[in-house]
């Protein structure tokens, strides 16, 4: 059930769900795949509590076709965001309703490692899809246009070659790079080529300098939609624009030239890593950096501070490729969903708050921070993810589009889990969370936060009993909040 406490209609809302899914963890000599699979329905009790089928899950595969050399690895998730405006309030989707949309991504590639001589070759190749399922409705004659992602299709394709330091008293390495996407809303295009060279000098036994330089040429650009006689963006029957296939391409970003970067790269240990570099690319200055820390076999802490032309579907796959081995995939007791952080069993993590908060067609200057720690000792387990991001739009100054260029979107967010299991088979579970979205683009500010708890508890071999409370609250700018309070009982069956 759920109960509105403050704002709202005062309703409370019942419902009885039926969920059924796969949780494998397969690991071999060659092979280590793991999936975390759920489908589930959900039964109103009244009309004000609509039926609902849930689609989620999460999976990454790994397989070595040449032992140490040639792998072949891929991933998927499949989740759902809130499709009423609210975008910055996906932590808990119990209570919106009807009003969500299905987001899928997946990708597949192989990666080749191996030596020439002193020297190391690798190359790397991704395939990656990202789709947006539902009905949008676009604004009427006269009033700005709105976006809505759809589909789209990501190439990318790397390979360097390089030395250590060690035959020479420098490291060095020559890469190229080639990265597409291409979009089926307006016929949107994304293209990244590059070419550069980096060398590492060492200091010290733990310290040493970096830098590289490069040329690299990104251009994206789009098609005009569709018009009818009175001059209006045609409309398809999913709610989005039709594309004017015989409309020029109008170009949202176009450049080339030489970029660098130089730097340091400390590492005092195998298990403690710093990089921090400064440089010039996308025609201003630049700024990157990294640091990881493995504490112990099961505890590690990341942050990394990143500045990149990105996308939705570059985004979402990015988060799947940083996929840590052996995660744990927790999910929101009362809607089945994801939720927005995945911890690793050996350490690290990977967030997904960001790529699905504010989704857009329109590529953008990704900027921000993002920190994860997590770790297990004993019956103990917890984690935490945290960042933030800015992100600036890129659209052409003519078509349907131009309003948006420029436009910066903000996101902030927090996610704290703790676990404890206990000697007869039990477990508590909770989960605090945070998130303000500060929608330029859409013009709705939101803030969420919430929490949640469970127990569970195995009765035999095969069966649990689980039960869990919680409190959601959405506070959109201009709106009243809304605090929803949140109960659940169930059982769990394994075969």
């Amino acid at each position: 059930f759920f109960a509105d406490i403050k704002g709202g209609n005062g309703d409370v809302l019942t419902y009885t769900s039926l969920a059924a899914g796969v949780d494998a963890n397969i690991r071999n000599r060659r092979t280590e795949v793991q999936v975390s699979l759920r489908y589930e329905h959900q039964f109103g009790w009244n009309k004000n509590t609509p039926d609902q089928d849930v689609i989620s899950g999460i999976a990454s595969a790994r397989v070595d076709v040449i032992r140490d050399k040639l792998n072949i690895e891929g991933g998927a998730l499949a989740t759902r965001v809130r499709a009423d405006g609210l975008s910055g309030a996906n932590n808990s989707l119990a209570s919106s309703g009807g009003a969500t949309s299905n987001v899928y991504s997946a990708y597949v590639g192989p990666t080749l490692t191996t030596h020439i001589g002193e020297m190391s070759v690798n190359a790397a190749y991704r395939l990656g899809y990202s789709r947006v399922e539902d009905k949008v409705s676009v604004t009427a004659p006269g009033v700005a246009a709105q976006d809505s992602f759809s589909d789209s299709v990501y190439q990318s394709a790397t390979a360097s070659v390089g030395m250590q330091p060690g035959n020479l008293p420098f490291g060095w390495s020559l890469g190229v790079g080639y990265d597409r996407e291409d979009a089926s809303q307006l016929d949107q295009r994304y293209e990244d080529k590059w070419v550069r060279a980096d060398v590492t000098l060492p200091v010290s036994r733990t310290l040493a300098v970096v830098g590289g330089v490069g040329y690299e040429a990104i251009k994206i650009s789009e098609r005009d939609a569709l018009r009818d006689s009175g001059g209006f963006p045609v409309v398809g029957s999913d709610g989005r624009f039709v594309t004017d296939k015989s409309s020029p391409r109008l170009l949202a970003y176009d450049n080339d030239g030489i970029i660098w970067d130089a730097g340091v790269l400390w590492r005092p240990s195998r298990r403690t890593s710093l990089e921090a570099r400064v440089g010039r690319r996308y025609n201003s200055i630049h700024y990157v950096g990294s640091f990881s820390w493995q504490a112990t076999s099961h505890s590690s802490f990341s942050l990394v501070y990143f500045d990149t032309i990105d996308s939705f579907g570059r985004a979402l796959t990015g988060n799947l490729v940083a996929l840590p081995s052996g995660f744990q995939a927790a999910r929101n007791p009362f809607s089945g969903d994801l939720t927005g952080c995945v911890q690793g069993s050996q350490g690290g993590g990977q967030c997904f708050n960001d790529s699905l908060s504010g989704i857009t067609t329109a590529n953008y200057r990704h900027r921000g921070l993002a920190a994860q720690y997590s770790t297990r000792a004993g019956r103990w387990n917890w984690g935490a993810g945290l960042g933030y991001s800015q992100r600036k739009f890129l659209a052409p100054n003519a078509a349907i589009f131009a309003s948006i260029n420029g436009k910066k979107d903000e996101n902030y967010y927090a996610d704290l889990f703790l676990g404890r299991s206990f000697e007869d088979n039990s477990g508590l579970e909770g989960s605090l969370y945070a998130n303000y979205f500060n929608g330029n683009l859409s013009g709705t500010d939101v803030t969420n936060w919430g929490s949640y708890v469970t127990y569970h508890k195995t009765i035999g071999n095969r069966l649990s009993a689980q039960a869990s409370l919680g409190l959601d609250a959405v506070d959109p700018q201009e709106l009243n909040e809304i605090i929803t309070a949140l109960g659940q009982i169930g059982l769990r069956y394994q075969f």
